[in-house]
């Protein structure tokens, strides 16, 4: 009897490992002119048991490479790209040559349909149009039960974040997003969000202590009602999920689509504290935050490699891996 009640302890703590292995993701940026091969890429991600992506533009050398490896793709409509498929037999051909061409052996779990756009940019006007006729064509093809189709926002759009309960989104924010909430909604599709702790913390170190935006704090450091708050991401997380709820959009789930610490090149960018950070949302994610708590929450970390063609300082250093494939932390991802 007590054989069998250690191989049950040992299947559950197995259980609980795999979920978390499964909620974490990895952004695969390619802004970068010395980045390995889609090829070595993919072969890096499966070496370290890394079983989610996510893809800013349909790369074919990526598509290809991700061919039978069995990890999960968010593949992104590039921002300039989305005027172009407002027009459905464009976004038609766009799901026939990025998604169908690949979707026999290639997991596309979401498409996000732009990414951060401010809503007062002319191009937020293109993102819905887009997403239903992206959505017609998976509809077509047989594959909407599959992949679902969202898009990126950041915390910009929500004010009035502390306490978390009182986040709510900007007016411009509001009447952008709720057409496009009632979508997500209709489809059975989540929400994405960008949450950076780091940008939160560097923006207001007056008011917000380093080791509450590293998960490092020893106790609750804000209480709002019945949730207590010992990190920064929660905190975030969780202004975006009162943003949701008021305007009527409280059942959707947040797929947290970037998160991320620089190790150099800014306020606080070390490796200690990347790393630290880093470490400390894998292990915390399966938690859940306060008002979605024991709901693990599904993460993609930003990213997988220092990208040098991006702007100089901070950008530049967001990676878990150098450009030669060496990792900079030593992380463990499930």
């Amino acid at each position: 009897m007590a054989s069998t009640f250690l191989l049950l302890g040992f299947l559950l703590i197995s259980s609980i490992g795999l979920t978390g292995a499964q909620s974490i993701g990895v952004c695969n940026g390619r802004n970068g002119n010395n980045l390995p091969s889609p090829a070595e890429v993919v072969s890096l991600y499966q070496s370290n048991n890394i079983r989610r992506m996510r893809i800013y533009d349909p790369h074919p050398e990526t598509l290809q490479a991700l061919r039978g490896s069995n990890i999960e793709l968010i593949l992104g409509v590039p921002n300039d790209d989305l005027q172009s498929l407002t027009a459905a037999s464009a976004a038609t051909t766009w799901v026939q040559n990025n998604i169908v061409a690949y979707s026999s052996n290639v997991r596309f779990k979401y498409i996000a349909v732009g990414n951060e756009v401010p809503p007062t940019d002319a191009k937020a006007g293109f993102i819905l149009p887009v997403m239903q006729n992206i959505q017609n064509a998976l509809v077509a093809a047989n594959l909407q039960n599959q992949i679902k189709v969202s898009t990126a926002i950041d915390t910009t759009l929500i004010i009035n974040s502390s306490p978390p309960s009182n986040g709510v989104f900007t007016d411009s924010a509001s009447s952008f997003l709720r057409p496009i909430l009632d979508f997500l909604k209709a489809n059975g599709a989540p929400l994405l969000a960008n949450i950076y702790p780091y940008f939160s913390y560097t923006g207001n170190t007056a008011q917000i202590e380093l080791a509450y935006a590293l998960f490092t704090s020893p106790g609750v450091v804000v209480t709002d009602g019945q949730y207590q708050y010992q990190n920064l991401f929660d905190a975030l997380l969780d202004s975006v999920y009162a943003a949701l709820e008021k305007a009527g959009a409280a059942d959707l789930v947040i797929v947290v689509s970037e998160s991320g610490w620089p190790s150099e090149g800014g306020n606080a960018a070390t490796v200690g504290n990347a790393e630290t950070y880093y470490k400390n949302l894998i292990g915390h994610v399966n938690q859940g935050s306060p008002r979605r708590a024991g709901r693990a929450i599904e993460a993609y970390l930003f990213a997988m490699f220092d990208e040098n063609m991006k702007a100089q300082g901070v950008e530049q250093h967001f990676g878990l891996f150098l450009p030669n494939r060496q990792p900079k932390y030593q992380i463990s991802f499930g």
